[in-house]
């Protein structure tokens, strides 16, 4: 049995695309004859921490470093190099949200780490033209099975979801921007993610909220089951984040049958054809992004036609199990 330890920076429950994608690979890992071990850097002063982790890592097989985590241990690599060294990354180098010098330091941090790597796993072809070298395999985009649908409407003539954590880069506020200028009645959202009510975004996204309460929803962070049935209740799909390595969220919408509303931007165009399973909005543009939303809320017909077309886009994806094989074949080489 191949054993893989994986180096990540804080809680791996966290509710994000990367680390769900860490989730599921573990728990598909002994039908592909593996098994994931997590080794936790914690977020306080990470750097300090990492030569520990890799101290950890060194009976596994395969050291697999997630890239959230590469810069606070690329400087130990030239002291405590594992036998066999891979990462796996959910971001450009130097990250998405951080400032202009902290991106250009931790950019050089990480493509050390990665160029000491054997292998470079990516989530999307959009990260792949980043690296010389990088082997692109995609989140899966199917949900666990279930059933059981709810009312999401409440008397609205449209339902639509939005499953994102509550940072800057998600666009939450812009969203709520677009639904505030449309008409009463005519669209329930529901907002299902972390909402990280600790931090000034969260607390802002809250004090919007509340001039909203007969539109908008809160479910808060949500387990498979929970978020499967918003999915599976929902009339349509929206994400209004700047930024998505591959956006899981999107590709779980598509194999639900929704029609997509989001900005032209990252890996979403590669996922929606704007008109098809979708709408395509330049990003920032929050008087469009009403507009769409409107649209799709009025025209059940055109909901419906974008819905089916959704749904056969969907199965081009990969499943969760594909994605599993190739990513443990992978790591199973030896170079």
């Amino acid at each position: 049995m191949l054993t893989i330890c994986l180096i990540t920076l804080g809680d791996p429950a966290t509710l994000t695309g990367g680390y769900r994608y860490h989730r599921r690979m573990a728990e598909l890992a002994g039908r592909n004859h593996a098994r994931i071990i997590f080794v936790s850097v914690p977020t306080r002063l990470p750097v300090l921490h990492g030569r520990r982790a890799l101290r950890t890592a060194d009976t596994a097989d395969v050291v697999l470093v997630d890239s959230i985590v590469a810069a606070f241990l690329a400087p130990w690599i030239a002291f405590r190099r594992p036998r066999r060294m891979a990462a796996i990354v959910h971001q450009p180098p130097g990250g998405i949200d951080h400032s202009p010098a902290r991106r250009w330091a931790q950019a050089w941090l990480d493509r050390y780490l990665y160029g000491r790597c054997e292998t470079v796993i990516v989530a999307s072809a959009l990260l792949a033209d980043r690296f010389d070298r990088a082997i692109v395999v995609p989140p899966g985009r199917d949900q666990k099975a279930g059933t059981e649908v709810t009312d999401l409407r409440e008397g609205a003539r449209a339902a639509a979801l939005c499953v994102a954590n509550w940072l800057p880069n998600k666009g939450i506020l812009e969203l709520l921007d677009a639904v505030a200028a449309l008409p009463a009645g005519l669209l329930r959202l529901h907002l299902a993610g972390d909402e990280r009510a600790d931090t000034p975004y969260g607390q802002r996204v809250i004090r919007r909220i509340a001039g909203l309460s007969d539109r908008v929803v809160r479910h808060g962070p949500c387990d498979d089951d929970g978020v499967g049935r918003l999915y599976r209740s929902a009339d349509l799909f929206v994400l209004a984040s700047r930024w998505e390595t591959y956006a899981t969220a999107c590709a779980e919408a598509l194999d639900a049958g929704l029609p997509v509303i989001g900005w032209r931007s990252g890996n979403l165009p590669h996922l929606v054809d704007d008109g098809k399973q979708g709408i395509l909005i330049t990003p920032g543009d929050k008087i469009a992004l009403a507009a769409a939303l409107r649209r799709l809320a009025e025209d059940e017909p055109e909901r419906r036609q974008m819905g089916a077309a959704a749904a056969r886009r969907a199965l081009s994806l990969p499943t969760w199990e594909q994605s599993a094989q190739q990513f443990f074949a992978i790591l199973g080489r030896r170079p």
